[in-house]
């Protein structure tokens, strides 16, 4: 590939990633070059002088060997999950920035000489019903010796497990992501919501990564289906029912779903949700309480807690920093990939 050819895609890549058009990026360069000489670079006509290279580094947040390094990337087979009113502008931008740390993350793993493997799949079960999920969801329990206790950490479980996790700032209009990059399954999550709300997304995407549905299902029941397996693997249902008893007809105490949220790392609305698919309330008591929790803003706030500690994934920043500390890269090299600044690396050494 030439050299136009790899800057034209960075460019490219880098411009939606900032959520910039040709011509907003053209004015945040004060007049430097024009949106149609972005349009050139991006058509691959031309290549920029260096003035206009590191004015385009400076506006874009990058290095300038950014823009030349070979595109290494590529996404297959994306799930993305997202709300109606998130425009075509973030999704790109969510896209860039995914990509970029999935590149990233690749050539920390290479430096290190790590490689990864996954091959479990559950495609030998046509998933049709939510009995089917059941019995998946207990599969995956029994095939990763995960009885039938909470799961200490859901991110560093998959990642132990060959998953590639990233987590990427977004809007509340993004949920999750799930796909593959170079044959390797490809995990995303949005790095500002709750550890409860991490932990169900990243189960729910790992839904859509081992199971492989039947034709005749629609994509609302495709969701919904990798809604249960999340449930069921964060919380067995025969678990569920020993810990809360008979509660049919009797008022749901809100610390004893306080107790369960804390030990299996699960929010109260995913419990209460739980408990009337097993039919241990009543639709209709379900609807009250998601009634009740829209109209009362102080319900709302004691349901919505996070009750317990962060997870984010951090495998990607300890590779980093143990190949710092073991001279198989530079402070800079280091601080490139983190996208920090190396001052910033320097004081975490003693």
């Amino acid at each position: 590939m030439e050299l136009k050819d790899i800057f034209k895609l960075r460019l490219k890549s880098a411009r939606e990633m900032n959520g910039l058009s040709m011509a907003a990026l053209a004015a945040k360069m004060d007049g430097i070059v024009s949106p149609q000489a972005v349009y050139k670079y991006e058509a691959g006509k031309m290549l920029p002088n260096s003035t206009v290279l590191n004015a385009l580094c400076d506006v874009l947040g990058v290095d300038p060997d950014y823009f030349f390094k070979p595109v290494t990337v590529a996404l297959q087979g994306i799930s993305f999950r997202k709300k109606a009113k998130m425009t075509e502008t973030e999704k790109k931008m969510i896209i860039g920035k995914i990509k970029d740390g999935i590149e990233r993350y690749y050539e920390i793993e290479d430096l290190c000489g790590i490689s990864r493997s996954f091959s479990m799949n559950f495609h030998d079960t046509v998933v049709s019903d939510e009995d089917t999920v059941y019995k998946l969801a207990e599969r995956l329990r029994r095939e990763w010796n995960l009885g039938s206790s909470g799961i200490s950490n859901v991110i560093g479980l998959l990642e132990e497990h060959g998953i590639l996790v990233v987590e990427t700032e977004a809007s509340e209009d993004f949920d999750g992501l799930s796909g593959s990059a170079d044959g390797s399954p490809v995990i995303v999550l949005n790095k500002n919501f709750t550890p409860e709300r991490k932990r169900f997304t990243a189960l729910h995407e790992l839904g859509h990564i081992l199971m492989k549905f039947s034709d005749n299902l629609t994509q609302k029941k495709i969701e919904s289906l990798c809604h249960l397996f999340a449930n069921e693997v964060l919380i067995p249902r025969n678990t569920f029912k020993d810990a809360v008893g008979d509660i049919s007809s009797k008022p749901i105490h809100i610390d004893q779903f306080v107790d369960l949220q804390m030990l299996y790392g699960v929010s109260i609305d995913a419990l209460m949700y739980k408990a009337m698919k097993l039919e241990m309330i009543p639709q209709s008591r379900y609807i009250r309480y998601r009634q009740r929790k829209n109209k009362d803003a102080r319900f709302k706030q004691i349901i919505d807690e996070s009750r317990i500690g962060d997870e984010k994934s951090d495998r990607f920043e300890s590779l980093v920093y143990k190949a710092y500390a073991g001279d198989i890269i530079s402070l800079s090299k280091a601080a490139s990939l983190l996208q920090v600044p190396e001052s910033d690396i320097r004081q975490v050494y003693v």
